[in-house]
């Protein structure tokens, strides 16, 4: 079973596989743009993209796998395009379901994704609730999430506590915002990548990415694969970790 965020991080200096790895799944656009094709090739393009690397990460031990499929600020893009992106993942879920049961996955989403319309909020909980007694590796989609809104949600929640009398506000301390995170039943994150060459988090995982790795690369999310998986692993491998220690 997956510990929470507050566990105590690993020796300083260890180098072992990431229990627990984030992706930015960034440059479908341009991966179509360079093919002269339409944005949303490169979108169904990146969804293959997925499936490799989910199984990819099942292979090789990773316990939980996040990705950022849809941003909170994604809503900004074009009516269409946000629409394609809503019916890929309908297709995920309705192709890929089967597979995460077969293979012990738990699903999880992160992000405030009832937003979406009636009929995919069913689909994603019905998705949710099939896994939900799986206890191999977990699967994490980010779906209208932004990390911001995350922090400022468990914020709230610790104040309505404090305001009610449950919570005594000289115990407001690290620890209790990552219980109230939306990741607070996750392994502490190790790893987080972005592809696509572009150097930044963009509103993903800022409070869990504390003490994660960073590891940004060129490759376009629609041509990251298993091989790119096992490179990004092996880089963490080599890396030192000190929590702010020697």
């Amino acid at each position: 079973m997956p510990v929470p965020a507050t566990a105590a991080p690993p020796a300083a200096g260890t180098t072992h596989l990431p229990r627990h790895v984030a992706i930015i799944m960034d440059g479908n656009g341009r991966w179509a743009k360079k093919r002269f094709l339409p944005r949303f090739a490169g979108h169904k393009a990146g969804v293959e993209a997925v499936r490799a690397v989910t199984r990819a990460a099942r292979s090789m031990g990773i316990e939980a796998l996040t990705l950022y499929a849809f941003s909170s600020e994604n809503w900004r893009r074009p009516e269409e395009e946000v629409s394609d992106l809503m019916g890929l993942l309908r297709l995920f879920i309705r192709t890929d379901i089967d597979e995460l049961v077969r293979e012990n996955v738990r699903l999880r989403v992160i992000g405030d994704y009832r937003r979406f319309s009636a009929d995919l909020v069913a689909q994603v909980e019905d998705a949710i609730a099939r896994t939900a007694n799986n206890s191999g590796p977990i699967l994490v989609i980010a779906l209208n999430y932004g990390a911001q809104a995350e922090i400022a949600a468990a914020a709230r929640r610790l104040a309505a506590k404090a305001a009610d009398g449950a919570l005594d506000i000289a115990h407001i301390d690290e620890a209790a915002i990552e219980a109230e995170l939306d990741t607070s039943d996750l392994p502490p994150l190790d790893l987080l990548i972005r592809t696509s060459g572009e150097v930044r988090l963009s509103n993903f995982l800022l409070w869990q990415a504390a003490y994660a790795e960073l590891l940004f690369i060129d490759t376009l999310w629609p041509d990251f694969d298993a091989a790119a998986l096992e490179s990004a692993v092996a880089e963490f491998g080599r890396r030192q970790r000190r929590f702010g220690g020697l």
